[in-house]
């Protein structure tokens, strides 16, 4: 019984089933807005957010050492130099467009880059950021 509560918040986390840049943003920041009443995505607050040096890594030291400070261009991952596509949804149209694939993705990059878990808002913030979002 107990492993079956987190399954089911998992299952009906409304996160998980957004599909495109808008409705994660709206899930999020309705996650967001339960702990911080009034809530609103900001993409200069995403930007903050990317810009800024963690300290969790010196390769690794924020999250525009890959994905660069423009959401339309390409990036390089700072350890392997592997190419990652744009963030941009405008440029890539599969960003942000699978909730399994955005949960893991910021699942791995928060816990590698800024060494804990991104919050609702966090991740709100980073998508309006990502998608040019105003």
């Amino acid at each position: 019984m107990k492993k079956l509560i987190p399954l089911c918040a998992l299952i009906f986390s409304p996160s998980l089933w957004a599909e495109t840049p808008a409705q994660f943003i709206a899930s999020y920041s309705a996650e967001a807005a339960k702990s911080q009443p009034g809530f609103v995505a900001d993409a200069a607050r995403g930007q903050a957010f990317a810009s800024k040096r963690w300290g969790v890594s010196a390769k690794l030291a924020n999250c525009i050492a890959c994905h660069t400070d423009d959401p339309r261009q390409p990036g390089s991952h700072a350890v392997t130099g592997k190419t990652i596509a744009p963030l941009s949804p405008a440029v890539n149209p599969k960003r942000f467009s699978d909730s399994a694939k955005v949960e893991k993705w910021f699942k791995r990059n928060c816990r590698e880059v800024v060494g804990r878990t991104c919050t609702a808002g966090e991740k709100a913030d980073f998508i309006a950021f990502a998608t040019g979002a105003r």
